[in-house]
């Protein structure tokens, strides 16, 4: 019943579309109807609001982050594993929105932090420098996603190696065209340009 409890917390908790509802709050209408139509922060940058985009990344990361905390809290390591994929679950498939969500990058990373602080940090620096040499998003999340699973494994940690591995392989199905892209070297770079 607890896992149970805890899956319902973490897709309720994920679900919640947090660029949708600044951008509606910002008076810049629907950003489904902007640059891909994804309601994650990359998207919302495309707005032209900086501000915005750092609001939607912060909050997509914190209900990853908080889900897998407040589960942790009430019911205990196995069921917080189950509200981090569950919270992941509801991002990218959220109720609310006819099951069309975001990528689940943010909120990704938010549950890696929470389940393992050094993990989130591995998946973070990773990201930080291949969009520094890339500038192009999708790829630094991918890359991020490629490391995590294997430091999880190279730590001893198979239930961490084994979330890691699911949240990879979640945000990879979600990035299905952008690999296309990458592949055809066509994915836009942060900026406008190309990859």
């Amino acid at each position: 019943m607890s896992l149970l409890l805890a899956a319902i917390l973490g897709y309720l908790l994920g679900s919640v579309p947090y660029g949708l509802i600044l951008t509606r709050a910002a008076g810049l209408g629907d950003i489904r109807s902007i640059g891909s139509g994804n309601i994650g922060a990359t998207n919302v940058l495309r707005t032209g609001n900086k501000g915005l985009a750092a609001a939607t990344l912060a909050l997509d990361a914190l209900k990853g982050l908080v889900a897998l905390l407040l589960a942790r809290w009430l019911w205990g390591e196995d069921a917080a594993l189950v509200a981090g994929v569950a919270a992941m679950a509801g991002h990218a498939f959220p109720v609310w929105l006819g099951f069309k969500g975001g990528k689940g990058v943010a909120t990704g990373a938010g549950v890696m932090l929470a389940a393992q602080w050094w993990l989130g940090l591995v998946a973070l620096l990773v990201w930080a420098g291949v969009f520094a040499v890339t500038r192009i998003s999708s790829a630094s999340a991918l890359a991020a996603c490629a490391v995590a699973p294997v430091a999880a494994l190279l730590a001893g940690d198979m239930k961490l190696a084994l979330l890691a591995a699911g949240l990879a392989a979640l945000i990879a199905w979600r990035h299905k065209a952008n690999i296309a892209r990458l592949l055809a070297g066509t994915e836009p770079r942060v900026g406008g340009r190309k990859g």
